[in-house]
C-alpha cells in the first residue's frame, strides 16, 4: 500500500504485518502465535465433543464408534493435545487479561509470564492427565 508520511513524502507499506514481520524465537511472537493456534485446536475439540454428544443421544452403536475411537492411540493423542491446548490458551487469555488490566507490559514481567504460562501448561496438563488415570 502506498501512503504518505506526515510531511508528504510517499512511502510504501504492508498491509497488514505478515509472518515475516515477526522473529519466531522471540518468545512474545511465538506465544501470540501459539496462542492463536491452540484458539483453533480447542474449537476441534469442541466439535470432537459435539460429535460424542451426538453420538450419545443417537444410540448404543454410534456411540460405540466414537468411544472405540477416542479410546484409540490416536484419540488418546488427540485428548491430550486438546487438554495441553486447553490450558495454554487458558493460561495465555489470563496473561492477556492481566495485560488489559495494565500489569506486566515491562519486559522482564513478559517474559517471567511467558514462562509461567508455559511451565503451567504442562504441570496442569501433566495433573489432569494423572488424574484421569487414576480415575480409570
Amino acid at each position: 500500500m502506498i501512503g504518505r508520511r506526515s510531511d508528504g513524502t510517499l512511502v510504501r507499506r504492508p498491509l497488514s504485518p505478515h509472518l515475516q514481520a515477526y522473529d519466531m524465537l522471540q518468545m512474545t511472537s511465538a506465544l501470540s502465535i501459539s496462542h492463536r493456534i491452540t484458539g483453533m485446536i480447542w474449537t476441534a475439540g469442541a466439535v470432537v465433543m459435539v460429535w460424542w454428544l451426538v453420538a450419545a443421544a443417537s444410540g448404543p452403536l454410534a456411540f460405540a464408534n466414537v468411544q472405540w475411537f477416542l479410546s484409540s492411540f490416536l484419540g488418546v493423542l488427540f485428548l491430550m493435545g486438546v487438554t495441553a491446548a486447553a490450558w495454554f490458551h487458558t493460561l495465555a487469555g489470563i496473561r492477556h487479561l492481566a495485560w488489559d488490566a495494565g500489569w506486566g507490559y515491562d519486559i522482564p514481567t513478559v517474559y517471567k509470564t511467558g514462562r509461567a504460562v508455559l511451565l503451567g501448561t504442562g504441570v496442569l496438563t501433566g495433573l489432569t492427565w494423572l488424574m484421569l488415570l487414576i480415575s480409570w
